[in-house]
C-alpha cells in the first residue's frame, strides 16, 4: 500500500472514531460496529451530482418524441378523414354512368329462326300377326328394302296344325252334304207319289207326313252346306294367318331397328307387353315439324311461307322449302302453333330425329324492336329506363308483341329514336340523372355495346373529380 492511501485510510478512520466518540458521549447510546475498509469486495454507494439533471433531460426528449408522434399521427388521420370526405363528395356529385342504345323500329321483313324437329314422311313399327319361332331374318338395321320384300320367315307349327284340322272338318262337312241330298231326293220323290196320288188311295195324314219328311230333309241339307260354308271360312282364316308367316315391308323405305334374331320365340300383337320385330321409315319426302309461338302465328298461319333450313352437322348447306300445312290451332299447354315444312330430301342428306334451325321470313309488323337487356320486370308490369336528352331516367310501361329471346318487340310505350338504358341497376329511380355510353344502334345479342364503342358520350355535362373536390374544399 502506498504512503498515500495509508494517509487517507487514517484520515477517515480518524474522522469515523471522532464521530463515533462524539455520538457516544453526546447521546450514551450504544456504540455502533464500525465496518472496516477493504479495498476488495465492496460496491461503493456513492452517487454522482449530475445524475439527476441527466434523468430530467431524458425525460423531457422522450415527451417531445411522444408529443411530436402524436402530433404526426393526428395530422395523417385528419388529412384522410378530409381526403375521405372530400372523396365522398365526388362521388356523391358524380352521376351513375349507364349504357343506352337507340330504339329502332323493325322495318322491312326480319327472319324468325326457330329450332325444329324432322320426322319421317312414313313410319311402322312392325309386329308379329302369328305366334311361333323366327325361322330366318333378312333385312338388317340400315337397309333400303321395297314394299312386299320379305324381312323374316315365322315358323308356326301351331298354326299348321290348325289349318289341317280345319280343312279335315272341311272335308267331313262337304261329306256330310252328300248325305243330306241324297235323303233330300227321296224326301222329294216320296213326297211327289204321294201327293199325286188319287184321292182314297193314301189318307190325309200320310200325305201329310210325307210332306213333313221332306222339308225336314231339305232343311237338314241346308244345314250341311252351311256347316260347309262355316268350315270353309276357317280354312281361309288359317290360310290367311299363314300368309303372315312371312314379314314383308309395308312400304319402300329404311329398317331403323330390327329386334328379333333366329329362334326367337315371338307373339301375335301390338301390346305394350309385346316385342317388335322391325322398324321402318321412309324420309324421301321427308317432314320438319316447328313450334312457333303465338306472337308469330298470326303470320305463318296460312300456307306456302318461304323457309331456310340449316343443320349444325350440315355446314354450308341450305335446304329451301316452304310451309305446307299448319295445325290451325294453337296448343293450350305451350301457346305454339304446329308448322309442317315438306321437303324432297332426294339425296337423303336429312334424316329423321335431327334438330335443325328454321328460318321464316316475315313481314312488317310496326312495331318496336329493343335488347332484352333493356327490359326491366316490376310488379306493376314490364317497363324500359328511357333516358331523357337532359339526363333524367324515365320508366315507361311498355307493352311485348313478341320475344326472341335476344331482342323484344314492343307494342307500345316507345318511340322509334329513344335511348332506352341496358342493364340498369336497381337503385336509380325515376327521375334520377345519369351519364350516358351511348352504343351504336347494332348491340350484340346481350344487349351490350362492343369492345370497340366509341367512349362516353353524356348527354349532359358531367362534374370532374377535380372539380368537385374544388368545391368541397371551398365548402369546408
Amino acid at each position: 500500500m502506498s504512503a498515500r492511501d495509508s494517509k487517507s485510510s487514517r484520515d477517515e478512520l480518524g474522522a469515523d472514531g471522532a464521530s463515533d466518540s462524539g455520538a457516544s458521549g453526546g447521546a450514551g447510546a450504544p456504540r455502533a460496529p464500525v465496518a472496516q475498509p477493504s479495498g476488495q469486495g465492496r460496491t461503493s454507494t456513492e452517487f454522482s451530482p449530475q445524475t439527476g439533471p441527466k434523468l430530467r433531460r431524458f425525460a423531457v426528449i422522450v415527451a417531445l418524441v411522444l408529443l411530436i408522434g402524436f402530433g404526426l399521427v393526428y395530422w395523417v388521420k385528419s388529412r384522410e378523414r378530409h381526403e375521405l370526405a372530400a372523396a365522398s363528395v365526388v362521388d356523391a356529385a358524380r352521376r351513375p354512368l349507364v349504357s343506352v342504345t337507340a330504339v329502332r323500329s323493325a322495318t322491312g321483313g326480319r327472319t324468325l329462326t326457330l329450332p325444329g324437329e324432322t320426322a319421317a314422311w312414313f313410319e311402322a313399327t312392325i309386329y308379329a300377326r302369328v305366334n311361333g319361332y323366327v325361322a330366318n331374318w333378312y333385312s338388317d338395321i340400315g337397309d333400303h328394302v321395297r314394299q312386299g320384300q320379305t324381312l323374316a320367315i315365322i315358323d308356326t307349327p301351331e298354326l299348321d296344325a290348325q289349318l289341317v284340322a280345319a280343312r279335315a272338318q272341311l272335308n267331313a262337312a262337304e261329306a256330310q252334304v252328300h248325305v243330306r241330298e241324297a235323303e233330300a231326293a227321296l224326301a222329294t220323290t216320296t213326297y211327289e207319289r204321294w201327293r199325286d196320288s188319287p184321292k182314297g188311295v193314301v189318307s190325309e195324314q200320310e200325305r201329310e207326313e210325307k210332306k213333313a219328311a221332306f222339308d225336314s230333309a231339305e232343311a237338314q241339307l241346308n244345314a250341311a252346306r252351311a256347316q260347309v260354308a262355316l268350315n270353309q271360312a276357317d280354312v281361309n282364316h288359317y290360310l290367311a294367318l299363314t300368309q303372315f308367316k312371312r314379314v314383308t315391308a309395308p312400304f319402300d323405305g329404311t329398317v331403323v331397328e330390327r329386334r328379333i334374331d333366329i329362334g326367337n320365340l315371338v307373339t301375335a300383337g301390338s301390346t305394350a307387353a309385346t316385342t317388335p320385330l322391325y322398324r321402318m321409315s321412309q324420309d324421301r319426302p321427308i317432314r320438319v315439324f316447328v313450334d312457333v309461338p303465338q306472337s308469330a302465328s298470326t303470320d305463318l298461319m296460312k300456307s306456302g311461307a318461304p323457309v331456310q333450313i340449316r343443320a349444325e352437322n350440315l355446314p354450308g348447306q341450305e335446304f329451301t322449302g316452304a310451309i305446307t300445312r299448319t295445325s290451325q290451332a294453337i296448343n293450350p299447354q305451350a301457346r305454339t302453333l304446329k308448322v309442317e315444312v315438306d321437303l324432297p330430301n332426294r339425296q337423303g342428306t336429312l334424316v329423321p330425329g335431327m334438330y335443325v334451325d328454321v328460318a321464316f321470313e316475315l313481314q312488317e309488323n310496326g312495331l318496336y324492336q329493343v335488347p332484352a337487356a333493356a327490359m326491366v320486370f316490376r310488379s306493376s308490369g314490364p317497363q324500359v329506363a328511357v333516358v331523357e336528352p337532359d339526363g333524367h331516367v324515365r320508366f315507361r310501361k311498355v307493352t311485348i308483341a313478341r320475344d326472341e329471346g335476344s331482342a323484344v318487340e314492343l307494342g307500345s310505350g316507345v318511340a322509334a329514336g329513344d335511348k332506352v338504358a341496358l342493364n340498369i341497376s336497381s337503385q336509380i329511380s325515376d327521375g334520377d340523372l345519369v351519364a350516358v355510353n351511348e352504343s351504336p344502334s347494332g348491340t350484340n345479342p346481350s344487349g351490350q355495346a362492343s369492345a370497340g364503342d366509341p367512349a362516353a358520350t353524356p348527354l349532359a355535362p358531367v362534374p370532374s373529380a377535380g372539380g368537385a373536390a374544388a368545391d368541397a374544399g371551398k365548402r369546408h
